[in-house]
């Protein structure tokens, strides 16, 4: 009997510690984060503590480094009616070790901030520390670290720098109280979020893993040429500079293989077409020097670049890509594309403004269509240009097709137009709208900045028949009468349509292509000293 009540101790506690193994097991592994075992391991236990208004306060007078997230840790609590938020009966939750690996992590999203005092926090995680910091310091840098990932995560640069830097895109609100009980719920939402972060956010963050370990392991090997004969490449050329652009399209995934042939085949003029077209560049298959330079760029540029326009995605809100309609407009990629019930309406080449007169990242609603327009000129055109060549030329105004009207200069209706022959109207302090364009030759160049800052739109027509497809008053024969220049005519539309004028220097498509396009306006450069100059440790 003795025996047979041994055994059955043996086998009841050995049913436990299973229990138990298989339990943390399954809790570690539903988060599905290498690494937080060890977190979860290092789990310290506390007794019950008080959190009020009082002991906050005392709080930022002993961290003053963390004084800027005061008031959106005194919203929380106040939220959560003073309850300690991230203790698990008596311990620190799996939530917080789980928050505290992401933010360990915070490289992989793409930002280099550093939290003040993150060092205390790590000593929570870490169970070889024995000077243990007061209980209440523990929660509240808790609650700080959270409010820190959160801001730089989800929010980004803040609305009044948005507006000083020129990005007048909608800003988009948030409340880290709201944040954090969703993210409590189903703490996967730190992985992936669209509600959150707009979709194109997290094709960037795929993109900088896939770019970051082509740098670690060193496949971004430099191009060699002959600097000063050197000749552009044509399909069947050959040598050693034709092989090792193979092996770059192979690294970065314009070719499937690499054949390591010197031969400028069939092949590699497919993977030629297609890394132009990601970097927006003519499409033919001749490779020059400047196309080579672009290739020996050091990838930790390309990095950079896909960080900084991840930053500008944390300021997009997530309901743009909702948004049933609507035409966005990418000033570096000189591309307007027209979205209708999630699918791609219609692509156009633009172009847009000088450095000069730098078209406005903003957003509008267009509510008009103007056929056959009048272009009433800016007074800063009539007083920097019209009027010396008035001067020169007294016929230049009639040879123009254009007219005094009131004190104002306008041009005509008619082919010559320099709207062409349909303008896309936003109301906006800016005065900028999408037009139609005589010059269609301009849409030869790459590097398309030629506008006084509107934006020319090549497939302007398209875009019109695009827009009123589904319009029984605007059949497509009213449409090609409108457009005849002999009169304006103006379509009202039934609905608005938000236009967006952003400015992305990377871009990824729905196949995982990333493009890279030229900082035409210096926006990079700019974006890049406020985020990560030496100075900045915390946003």
């Amino acid at each position: 009997m003795r025996n047979f009540t041994s055994l059955s101790v043996i086998i009841i506690v050995s049913f436990l510690l299973f229990s138990i193994e298989s339990f943390s097991k399954e809790s570690t592994v539903k988060y599905e984060v290498k690494g937080l075992e060890n977190v979860l391991a290092s789990k310290k236990y506390f007794s019950k503590i008080a959190v009020d208004a009082e002991s906050i306060n005392q709080f930022y007078k002993k961290y003053p480094n963390l004084k800027k997230y005061q008031s959106d840790v005194l919203d929380l609590y106040k939220k959560k009616e003073y309850k300690t938020i991230w203790y698990d009966d008596k311990s620190v939750s799996e939530f917080g070790a789980l928050l505290y690996h992401k933010v360990r992590l915070l490289n992989e999203q793409g930002i280099k901030a550093t939290m003040p005092y993150m060092d205390l926090v790590d000593d929570v995680f870490n169970e070889n520390v024995t000077n243990e910091l007061p209980q209440i310091d523990t929660e509240l840098l808790l609650s700080n670290m959270y409010v820190f990932y959160a801001s730089n995560v989800y929010s980004g640069v803040d609305p009044a720098t948005l507006k000083k830097i020129g990005w007048f895109l909608p800003a988009k609100s948030i409340s880290y109280s709201k944040i954090l009980d969703s993210l409590m719920v189903d703490p996967d939402r730190l992985n992936k979020d669209e509600n959150l972060l707009f979709g194109q956010y997290y094709k960037l963050k795929a993109v900088l893993k896939r770019y970051r370990t082509i740098e670690k392991n060193n496949k971004w090997t430099k191009i060699d040429i002959d600097s000063v004969n050197y000749k552009d490449l044509k399909p069947f050329d050959s040598g050693i500079t034709v092989q090792q652009i193979r092996q770059r399209l192979f690294v970065v995934g314009d070719l499937a293989q690499d054949s390591k042939s010197h031969l400028y085949d069939e092949e590699m003029m497919a993977g030629v077409l297609k890394y132009k077209k990601r970097y927006g560049l003519k499409l033919n298959y001749a490779i020059t020097r400047d196309h080579i330079n672009q290739m020996n760029e050091p990838i930790g540029n390309r990095i950079k670049t896909i960080m900084l326009n991840m930053e500008r995605c944390r300021w997009i809100p997530t309901t743009l890509a909702k948004a049933s309609e609507y035409v966005m407009v990418n000033i570096p990629s000189f591309r307007l594309i027209y979205v209708k019930n999630g699918k791609y309406e219609l692509v156009s080449d633009v172009f847009v403004g000088t450095r000069m007169t730098e078209t406005v990242i903003f957003s509008g609603n267009m509510d008009r269509i103007v056929f056959s327009p009048y272009w009433y000129v800016p007074q800063s055109i009539i007083k920097n240009e019209l009027k010396l060549k008035m001067a020169e030329d007294k016929n230049y105004l009639a040879d123009h097709n254009m007219e005094w009207n009131g004190g104002n200069v306008r041009q005509k209706p008619g082919p010559k137009n320099s709207l062409g022959l349909v303008k896309f109207m936003f109301p906006n302090p800016n005065d900028i709208y999408l037009h139609d364009t005589p010059a269609k030759s301009l849409f030869e160049f790459e590097k398309r900045i030629f506008s006084h800052g509107c934006i020319n739109v090549k497939e302007a027509k398209s875009l019109a028949l695009a827009i009123l497809k589904d319009n029984p008053d605007w059949p497509v024969d009213k449409i090609d009468k409108a457009m005849s220049g002999e009169k304006e005519t103006t379509c009202m539309l039934k609905t608005k349509i938000p236009i967006y004028i952003g400015y992305f220097t990377a871009w990824v498509n729905d196949d995982g292509e990333i493009g890279f396009y030229p900082d035409v306006y210096d926006r990079d450069k700019q974006l890049d000293k406020l985020l990560y100059s030496d100075s900045v440790v915390s946003k």
